[in-house]
């Protein structure tokens, strides 16, 4: 309930102008980055290998491309951009170090070259251009 004053603020996240509030919900979206690019690590680190081999593994490169362009337009910050890379990055790399049993997730095949390799230079490119997005809105 307000008054004519405004709103009444109450509770942890208020300060009265809602900055509180803005920066968890913030922090929350770039949480949300961040596990949308694990999800996708996660995901295609499972499917690189499905038929045709190679082309489905350059396929889930470039959505991890247009998936960190896309995040940094959309949000409009480099952090946009960055955090689904690391996101990817991070669970993609993990999966493909071998295991104490010696079994590997992501094997030295050429899909798992391309998924690996082309994911982390997609991963690269899409951050350097959500940099350069961010760079040209705030020339404006």
């Amino acid at each position: 309930m307000g008054t004519s004053q405004g709103p009444v603020s109450s509770g942890p996240l208020s300060n009265g102008t809602g900055r509180g509030r803005q920066r968890v919900l913030t922090a929350a979206g770039y949480v949300l980055l961040f596990v949308l690019g694990a999800v996708q690590g996660l995901f295609g680190s499972f499917q690189y290998s499905r038929e045709p081999a190679p082309l489905i593994a350059i396929l889930l490169a470039v959505v991890v491309l247009v998936t960190c362009v896309g995040c940094g337009w959309g949000i409009g910050t480099f952090a946009a951009g960055l955090l689904p890379a690391v996101g990817w990055i991070v669970v993609s790399f993990v999966l493909a170090m071998s295991r104490p049993n010696g079994s590997v997730i992501i094997t030295a095949t050429t899909a798992g070259e391309c998924y690996l390799y082309g994911g982390a230079l997609a991963a690269a490119v899409g951050c350097v251009i959500a940099f350069y997005i961010r760079a040209r809105r705030s020339a404006r």
